[in-house]
């Protein structure tokens, strides 16, 4: 869909599907999705398309990731399908309309027509979260308060590796999502680990192709007690193998939490991987 294609007498006008690089502060956010009477990112974003390019409604967004409210984003992607003569004024012009018209807290970085068969959600092969603790007075800093936890205890990083890396691979996460009807909870988790970046914060760094609803702050809310001492490394994947929702297991607040990159694979690849996605994935009985 990245070339206009050209309408016959009684067709719909000729599209163009366009690749949205953004950022946002999550702090103002009610989340992505748009809702009734609530300030989110993709009903800002919509709304602010439809005025500059004059459309007569705002038009519709697919996302890669849905973030919850309070979630930051550098790095998500969306898709739109615009008219081919709306888009004739060229993404630079676009762009810079955009960054007039957009809040401070919402940035749309770069646009361009996609390739073909590329889908921002399910052309995604892998979606990269970070999430920000800090847990000793030298490192903390008030001006990073809206996007770093404040963890009153010590963590020991080595012990939560270590539970972290039991967690990796194909999986039914149950445990760590809040199930909706008809979803599956099936995840494949390539990476989580944590590190100390040069101030010292304590910064998680997850990995999978896709996660459901709450997932990666319940993983952070698990790990983080093995961290203090409080559980044993072997907590964690006795959580997950029980496959059901644990009340011990925290949701960590969101504001600590970043979508910073979303992976896709070579063009011509897109539209398999899309098809690949959409099929309902279960864990492998072997």
């Amino acid at each position: 869909m990245g070339e206009p294609k050209p309408a016959g007498a009684g067709e719909p006008a000729a599209s163009v599907r366009i690749k949205i690089d953004l950022s946002y502060d999550g702090t103002g956010f009610s989340g992505w999705a748009a809702q009734p009477g609530r300030r989110t990112v993709e009903g800002v974003l919509a709304q602010t398309l439809g005025r500059v390019l004059r459309l007569s409604e705002a038009p519709r967004l697919t996302v890669a990731g849905r973030t919850d409210a309070g979630v930051h984003a550098r790095g998500q992607v969306a898709h739109v399908d615009l008219p081919d003569s709306v888009w004739a004024a060229g993404a630079d012009a676009v762009v810079r309309r955009l960054a007039r018209a957009l809040p401070p807290d919402l940035r749309v970085r770069r646009m361009a027509p996609a390739p073909d068969g590329f889908d921002a959600r399910f052309s995604a092969l892998w979606r990269r979260y970070s999430y920000r603790v800090c847990d000793s007075v030298a490192c903390a800093d008030p001006l990073r308060r809206h996007d770093t936890l404040w963890h009153p205890r010590e963590l020991d990083l080595t012990a939560m590796n270590a539970a972290a890396a039991a967690l990796l691979g194909e999986h039914d996460f149950a445990a760590f999502c809040r199930r909706r009807e008809g979803a599956t909870t099936v995840r494949a988790l390539r990476r989580l680990d944590w590190r100390r970046d040069p101030e010292g914060v304590a910064v998680g760094c997850v990995v999978a192709d896709a996660f459901c609803h709450n997932m990666v702050r319940a993983l952070v809310g698990v790990l983080l007690p093995v961290g203090e001492g409080s559980r044993p490394p072997s907590w964690p994947p006795a959580v997950l193998t029980a496959a059901v929702r644990d009340p011990a297991v925290r949701v960590v607040p969101p504001h600590g939490l970043s979508l910073e990159e979303v992976r896709y694979p070579d063009p011509g690849q897109l539209a398999g991987r899309a098809a690949l996605t959409r099929r309902v994935r279960t864990v492998d009985s072997a």
